[in-house]
C-alpha cells in the first residue's frame, strides 16, 4: 500500500533557521515529536521508503530542519526531536531558536504531526507543544506510535483518555493509534496530511461499457 505523493518525498536540504527555508513551497506539514518516539520510522512508512529519514541509535541527532520534497508545492518537514540530553546548552538553545522561528513564523507550515509513544502519558514537553500551537492556532495530528507493542484494549484505552484531554483542553488537535512496525493507521494519517495539503488522490475510474 503506497500513496502517489508521498511516495515521490525526496531529501531537499536542512537548514538549522528560518531564513535558509526553501522559498517556493506552498505547503508544510512538519513532524515532531521527544526523541525516540519513534519519529523517523513513521516517516519512512508514511512515504514507503526504508531510509527517508535516518532512524538514529543517539537521540537527537537530528538538529537541523530536514525538507522533503514531494512535488513542486508541497513537502513534508522533519524537525528535530526535542527532549534530548546528550547536546550541549550552548547547541540546545541556537535550536530551540532556530525551531520556535520556524513553527511560529513560516507561513507555509499548515500542520504537525506530533508523535507521541502510546505506552506513556503526554509528558511535560508534549503538553507545552499542545500549548505552544494552540496559542499560534496551528492544528496538530497525535500519532500515538508503537502501538503494536500494546495489547489492543489498552492502546484503545490510551487513545481515548488522551482524545478526552483534546476535547476538553486543546480542540486543535486530533489523535490517533499508529505502529510503523505493522504499517497501522497508514491511511488515517495519509487523509489527514491530503487535507492539510489540500491534495486529492487520483480516482481510479471503473471499467464501464461505454454505451
Amino acid at each position: 500500500m503506497q500513496h502517489p505523493l508521498y511516495q515521490k518525498a525526496q531529501y531537499l536540504k536542512s537548514v538549522p533557521t528560518l531564513d535558509l527555508c526553501p522559498e517556493d513551497l506552498k505547503y508544510e506539514v512538519a513532524f515532531a515529536g521527544r526523541s525516540n518516539a519513534g519519529k523517523s520510522s513513521a516517516l519512512n512508512v508514511i512515504t514507503s521508503q526504508k531510509s527517508l529519514a535516518r532512524t538514529s541509535k543517539t537521540p537527537g541527532r537530528t538538529q537541523l530542519i530536514n525538507f522533503f520534497v514531494l512535488d513542486e508545492e508541497r513537502a513534508l518537514v522533519d524537525l528535530p526531536g526535542y527532549g534530548f540530553a546528550k547536546v550541549n546548552v550552548k547547541v540546545k538553545r541556537a535550536w530551540e531558536a532556530g525551531l520556535s522561528e520556524y513553527i511560529e513564523k513560516r507561513p507555509q507550515l499548515k500542520g504537525v504531526v506530533l508523535l507521541m509513544d502510546s505506552r506513556m502519558p503526554p509528558t511535560d514537553i508534549d503538553i507545552t507543544m499542545l500549548d505552544w500551537t494552540q496559542h499560534l492556532e496551528l492544528p496538530v495530528h497525535i500519532l500515538l506510535t508503537k502501538s503494536d507493542k500494546l495489547k489492543k484494549g489498552p492502546a484503545k484505552a490510551n487513545l481515548l483518555k488522551l482524545k478526552k484531554l483534546l476535547k476538553e483542553e486543546y480542540p486543535h488537535a486530533t489523535a490517533q493509534l499508529f505502529s510503523s512496525l505493522k504499517r497501522e493507521g497508514l491511511v488515517e494519517v495519509w487523509n489527514k496530511l491530503d487535507e492539510w495539503m489540500e491534495y486529492e488522490r487520483p480516482v481510479k475510474k471503473p471499467k464501464e461499457n461505454q454505451s
